[in-house]
């Protein structure tokens, strides 16, 4: 990173897992997080070949979802590092089902702002 582009918690997150894992596809679900709620959007996959991907490239292919987001939730699609697309769109479709039934799986994924810079969401609890 130059001085004219800082890093960001995502592009951190990037270079970490290619450097555990080497290349891997992730599964990422677009999210509108409210004060109170968390709405899932629209949700994808990537291969990751490398670790030039950085938060700049992301927010550049999410403006092709159409949607208005505060935030993305990245998963590793499994620990063998790239899986088929095939696998990938089962894997992806099955997050999603989980997701919506249960938001605190979000937990479980590696969450980031708009800005690429890392969240965490807490569960509230009853009263």
């Amino acid at each position: 990173m130059t001085a004219e582009t800082p890093g960001t918690d995502f592009d951190d997150w990037v270079v970490s897992t290619y450097r555990d894992v080497g290349s891997f596809t992730m599964l990422f679900v677009l999210l509108r997080i409210g004060d109170t709620s968390v709405d899932l959007l629209r949700s994808a996959y990537l291969h990751v070949v490398g670790d030039e991907l950085r938060w700049p490239d992301m927010v550049q292919l999410f403006r092709g979802a159409g949607v208005e987001w505060s935030g993305a939730v990245f998963y590793r699609a499994g620990r063998e590092g790239l899986v088929e697309d095939g696998e990938a769109k089962s894997r992806l479709a099955s997050l999603v089902f989980k997701l919506n039934e249960d938001r605190s799986l979000i937990s479980e994924g590696d969450l980031f702002n708009a800005d690429g810079l890392r969240l965490t969401i807490e569960e509230i609890k009853p009263h």
